[in-house]
């Protein structure tokens, strides 16, 4: 314990990172001997700007109150020697040093599946990740993400609401959420699941933070799910580390002329497993997970929630019945927009614009279709 005190000191040194603490432990040993060493001595091993930060942290933090204070918020601070460290994690290249949770850590006897995407995604990949994500949360998948808007945070509430769990890896300190639009989200993991991050309490989202939050993301699953990805994007970043870890990567496809499946398809061009419903998906991972436990139907996944509390912060698309005059016009979308124009070609000739236009404002008060731009709509799978 008084070593993870000063461990929690050093995982706080603005600027000094994992690679940093592994080459000043090389040296020194634990953490109480790297703080007890002389300036003269952290000079071996760091520039300048760090040696002025450390020196500098080392007189303003209380190593014990920090500590306390960390605790008090429920948070606890896991080293690669602790038991209960991630298993998946230490097998990874660059494996982080410290790990700090709020909430439950994933179960390591359990299947995990990271799903990603883009954070602007069509309603294609919001019925996509809703529907996978249920998928997972219903058979006891664990689902791996990093809580952001789109495509992440959209598969995390699906697992959740369909009573699994989900386990968030920020890009900020775990007492940080970002976005804060998903603050409700944030609140249901830490039920459910739980929230990780290699960086320290109070740790603001700043953009060079969240490639390697990346590697802890595709670190903690068996496999990982892209879900529409540009061309260049982070999402691929997140891919790459994947790989270079050993894990299956899989793919959704998407429309040759649908830039937010440009990084899907190429990836499929190149190897990557392809996703054709989720059924199957789950059936193949299962196969290629040779210790995956068979789930079993009594008691089988404890940590379901009853649905009143889940729906108390979690809202998923509410289907209604559509009254038999707007089937047709409902049956000719997707969750690519259509224009008016597109619509009237494959309606009977009974239809004109002004019954269409008539027909599709119905459904949009109904929030079963979406007007995504003037004169085009699509279906719409979320409550506004």
């Amino acid at each position: 314990m008084e070593n993870k005190l000063y461990a929690y000191w050093l995982c706080s040194v603005p600027g000094v990172g994992n690679r940093t603490i592994e080459k000043l432990q090389k040296i020194f040993g634990t953490a109480e001997q790297i703080y007890h060493a002389t300036e003269e001595e952290w000079a071996q091993v760091l520039k300048a700007s760090q040696l002025e930060e450390m020196k500098q942290h080392k007189m303003d933090w209380n190593i014990q109150e920090e500590y306390n204070k960390m605790k008090a918020q429920g948070i606890r601070f896991l080293l690669k020697e602790d038991e209960d460290y991630p298993k998946r994690l230490l097998h990874i290249p660059d494996a982080p040093y410290g790990v700090f949770v709020k909430g439950n850590l994933p179960e390591e006897n359990q299947l995990s599946v990271a799903i990603i995407g883009a954070r602007d995604c069509s309603e294609y990949g919001r019925y996509v990740a809703q529907a996978l994500g249920k998928c997972m949360g219903e058979n006891g998948v664990q689902v791996i993400s990093g809580m952001a808007r789109g495509i992440d945070g959209i598969s995390q509430e699906a697992a959740l609401y369909a009573g699994g769990v989900s386990f968030a890896v920020l890009g900020s300190g775990v007492d940080v959420c970002y976005p804060a639009q998903n603050r409700a989200l944030y609140d249901q993991i830490q039920k459910q699941g739980g929230i990780l991050s290699i960086y320290p309490p109070g740790t603001e989202p700043r953009p060079q933070n969240f490639p390697p939050r990346n590697r802890i993301v595709s670190g903690l699953a068996d496999v990982v799910v892209v879900i529409e990805a540009r061309q260049k994007s982070g999402t691929l970043i997140t891919v790459d580390m994947a790989l270079e870890q050993g894990k299956e990567v899989y793919v959704v496809p998407g429309r040759i002329t649908d830039r937010l499946s440009d990084g899907c398809n190429k990836l499929m061009k190149q190897g990557a497993g392809v996703v054709l419903s989720p059924e199957e998906f789950l059936e193949e991972i299962r196969g290629l997970w040779k210790n995956q436990s068979q789930p079993e139907d009594k008691g089988q996944f404890q940590r379901r929630q009853s649905n009143e509390q889940i729906f108390s912060t979690i809202k998923m698309k509410t289907v209604i019945e559509i009254p038999e005059a707007l089937q047709e016009v409902y049956d000719l979308l997707d969750f690519y927009p259509k224009s008016v124009e597109q619509l009237l070609e494959q309606l009977p000739k009974r239809y004109d614009v002004t019954s269409l236009n008539t027909a599709l404002m119905r459904l949009c008060l109904d929030k079963q279709v979406l007007q995504v731009s003037p004169g085009h709509f699509c279906r719409n799978c979320r409550d506004e």
